[in-house]
């Protein structure tokens, strides 16, 4: 399943994702830091889904009341909850 998400709250412009059953395939930030993106993306890859959603979900950057990581989470629990309707 492939996953689009435009996050919002955060610098990051989009997210794309490759979901494979439960399994996060791929992830791609664009916008964003960099570095930080590009490692949230790393370590997401080959973790399933749940346990990322669990870890990530409430993650804050500085004073926003989001994050890169946390709209990832988000965006993965949006995707199941549109596929379980």
């Amino acid at each position: 399943m492939e996953i689009h998400y435009k996050p919002s709250g955060v610098c990051s412009k989009m997210i794309d994702i490759v979901v494979d059953g439960d399994i996060i395939r791929s992830v791609k930030f664009t916008g964003g830091c960099s570095g930080n993106t590009q490692g949230v993306a790393a370590l997401a890859q080959g973790m399933t889904v749940q346990e990322y959603i669990k870890r990530c979900k409430d993650i804050k950057c500085g004073f926003k009341k989001t994050s890169c990581p946390a709209q990832l989470a988000e965006a993965l629990e949006e995707a199941l909850s549109a596929a379980t309707v």
